[in-house]
């Protein structure tokens, strides 16, 4: 992972959370669990804290084979987009606040989202793994505690940073945003999660949200490079 978060993951490693997890996904491996990404903490390598401007925060990974590649929504390439991933490209491709939107036929052929992730926007969920065929099975065991940490360290920073929670278990960390002393420097976009079964559910629809052009005008006004989300 990048050098400037290596402190943070230090620091929930020596803590009470850290060893619990620690013991519990061994528990899981030892007794035969499939257990996914590879890599839970690859947003972290792929995207420093120093050049973070856009957070995405989802819910937790993949759970079915090849999925998963350690940040959130992405597929490896290659893969057909599930269907969340897939809302969020036809979101993408809908933006009206988007110059040039791509069509999404073209748009769907590009389903990792690492270039993304290139460009500081750090791809997370709420929880890091998940067991095969098992979505949610590694709740509550303490990754929780380590993404809080990321969004705090986040939160505080005077750089300006656009915050996307998808769904009620990211919109969990909202209070840790708006406590920041430095909250009104940041941008809170949310909205459902972009699964088929909540993004065109009130009372915050994902599709229709516009939140891609909204980070977008966002960044410009903060004199930040804006995010190419073709």
């Amino acid at each position: 992972m990048a050098a400037d978060w290596q402190p943070a993951l230090r620091d929930f490693l020596a803590s009470q959370s850290g060893r619990q997890l620690g013991a519990f996904l061994g528990q899981r491996l030892s007794s035969g669990a499939t257990i996914y990404p590879a890599q839970p903490l690859r947003a972290l390598a792929l995207t420093a804290l120093r050049d973070v401007k856009v957070l995405i925060l989802g819910q937790d990974p993949y759970h079915g084979p090849g999925q998963a590649q350690g940040l959130a929504f992405s597929v490896a390439p290659g893969m057909r987009p599930p269907p969340s991933l897939r809302n969020i490209l036809k979101e993408v491709a809908r933006d009206p606040a988007l110059a040039d939107r791509p069509a999404l036929a073209r748009q769907t052929e590009i389903v990792s989202l690492q270039r993304w992730a290139h460009q500081g926007v750090l791809l997370l969920n709420t929880c890091l793994s998940v067991e095969a065929g098992a979505p949610g099975s590694h709740a509550k065991q303490g990754w929780e505690q380590l993404t809080d940490q990321i969004v705090h360290l986040l939160a505080v920073r005077p750089q300006p940073v656009v915050f996307m929670l998808w769904g009620a278990q990211a919109q969990a960390k909202k209070s840790l945003i708006d406590l920041s002393p430095t909250a009104a420097n940041h941008l809170l976009l949310m909205a459902n999660h972009p699964s088929p079964l909540s993004a065109l559910r009130g009372p915050l629809p994902f599709i229709g949200c516009g939140h891609f052009g909204k980070a977008n005008h966002f960044l410009q006004q903060n004199r930040q490079e804006t995010i190419d989300w073709q």
